[in-house]
């Protein structure tokens, strides 16, 4: 078992689904293992894992959720204990995943301040694409100008983290030279009207919103699509 976040535990080629302890609806589980069959679990999430019938790749986290009696169905090599106490097992569990994509999943819905906690290390990991894919919608962060491809009149919510701004095109009301901040101006509940939405975060800290039914365009955006060039 590893004591320290001192190399990736997992590496993937493929999409990788990160499950956590938190209730999964069915429908969720089934459309992230279809497009991310490569499971990885946080703490707790093996127990969700195990009781679906499925043995995860890996098992992340300081276990303090992880009961003896699960641990002993996973075999040795496959448990990789994280320690130190400075963070959650879903930021252990992103800074040991190495993928071109993680859906998160089984960390929305529950308790309040995990949740958040999940938010914030989106953020501070800007380096890892993660996407945390709730019941009915998706969230992660937006580290660089992103093109999507979306049905006309999508929601899309900007919600900042810290303070920065976000230039956009196709969206019903602008963004362009508007001040974000936790404490301020949020943008959330603003929708497509094109089919093209370009967005230019000034700097990290952004988070998008989107429907669930939009996760299959996030996943091309951030893994396929090009970044868009402003003309301007």
């Amino acid at each position: 078992m590893n004591n320290a976040m001192n190399d990736a535990i997992v590496q993937s080629l493929e999409i990788v689904t990160l499950l956590g302890a938190a209730s999964v609806p069915d429908v969720v589980f089934d459309e992230s293992l279809a497009l991310a069959p490569c499971l990885v679990a946080a703490d707790g999430g093996a127990a969700r894992a195990l009781a679906r019938g499925r043995m995860p790749e890996a098992v992340i986290g300081d276990f303090d959720s992880l009961s003896d009696e699960v641990r002993a169905q996973i075999p040795a090599e496959r448990l990789h204990r994280v320690t130190e106490q400075e963070c959650t097992d879903f930021d252990k569990a992103i800074r040991g995943i190495v993928a071109p994509l993680i859906l998160a999943v089984g960390f929305t819905g529950q308790r309040l301040d995990h949740e958040l906690a999940v938010y914030n290390a989106l953020v501070r990991n800007g380096d890892r694409r993660v996407i945390v894919v709730g019941e009915h919608d998706i969230c992660f962060h937006l580290p660089a100008p992103l093109r999507l491809e979306l049905p006309l009149g999508s929601r899309v919510s900007l919600f900042p983290m810290a303070r920065v701004g976000c230039d956009s095109t196709g969206l019903e009301w602008p963004t362009d030279g508007l001040d974000f901040c936790p404490w301020g101006r949020v943008g959330t509940s603003n929708r497509s009207v094109s089919e093209v939405v370009d967005l230019w975060p000034e700097g990290p800290g952004m988070l998008l919103i989107l429907p669930r039914a939009q996760l299959r365009a996030a996943m091309r955006a951030l893994v396929d699509g090009s970044a868009p060039v402003r003309d301007r």
